[in-house]
């Protein structure tokens, strides 16, 4: 006899580039489709609104109605998934992102890949292409992310693990927001690290551990995180 199929919303384990595992919570047919209800309910609000000032325009307003009926269908979603995170407003009211399969941001060229699929996926009607294969992969994907190599997820906002205390020393150099965001990001995976993955990716913070190499640089990078997350 068969075994029972698993669970539509299930979990998966990843390793992530910097060597860490994580566990993602992969997002089924409900979630996903009450996330692009929401986006379809925005966009068919703006639709309403412009249909109506555009209507005084006659053929200008059509021609304009037909440029935002593109962006508002293509460009929408590939512009929210790859510059907020992953989610559409649509997905972030559901507490949902796209990510790639081991577990990174969604990028430009793999939203546009996901979001083009999309006319395939609504095949033959009301994504039913899409609502079979998300049925039939293990991590409920459509097509487009099957292509892109990507995976929808449920993002409830994780507690943010307690920092050991320890010494606290300002940048050397300026730094830029993603590059702040990166140093606390290492500070606070450092734990989760093996020794020798935390001090290989200390040393490769240069110049913030500029001539220092093993526990130094670990060292060094982790105090920079405690004050750039405003620890005492």
């Amino acid at each position: 006899m068969s075994a029972a199929p698993g669970p539509l919303d299930t979990r998966r384990t990843v390793e992530t580039p910097e060597g860490c595992r994580i566990e993602l919570r992969v997002a089924g047919p409900v979630s996903r489709t009450r996330a692009w209800l929401i986006d379809f309910a925005i966009r068919a609000g703006i639709y309403l609104v412009c249909a109506q000032v555009l209507a005084v325009l006659g053929g200008i307003g059509t021609g304009v109605m037909l440029v935002l009926v593109f962006a508002l269908e293509w460009l929408y979603p590939t512009v929210f998934e790859a510059r907020f995170q992953g989610a559409t407003p649509g997905k972030r009211a559901c507490k949902l992102a796209v990510l790639r399969d081991d577990g990174t941001p969604v990028d430009w060229g793999a939203s546009f890949i996901r979001n083009t699929l999309r006319v395939v996926d609504f095949l033959p009607l009301l994504y039913g292409v899409a609502i079979v294969s998300m049925f039939c992969t293990r991590d409920g994907k459509r097509l487009g992310d099957l292509a892109a190599g990507t995976v929808v997820v449920y993002c409830d906002e994780p507690a943010l693990p307690a920092l050991v205390p320890g010494p606290v020393a300002p940048p050397p150099v300026a730094l830029t927001v993603g590059e702040q965001r990166a140093v606390i990001d290492y500070t606070l995976r450092e734990a989760r690290l093996t020794p020798e993955r935390a001090a290989e990716l200390a040393t490769l913070a240069a110049p913030l551990t500029s001539g220092l190499s093993g526990d130094a640089a670990r060292a060094r990078l982790s105090s920079i995180g405690r004050f750039l997350m405003g620890q005492a």
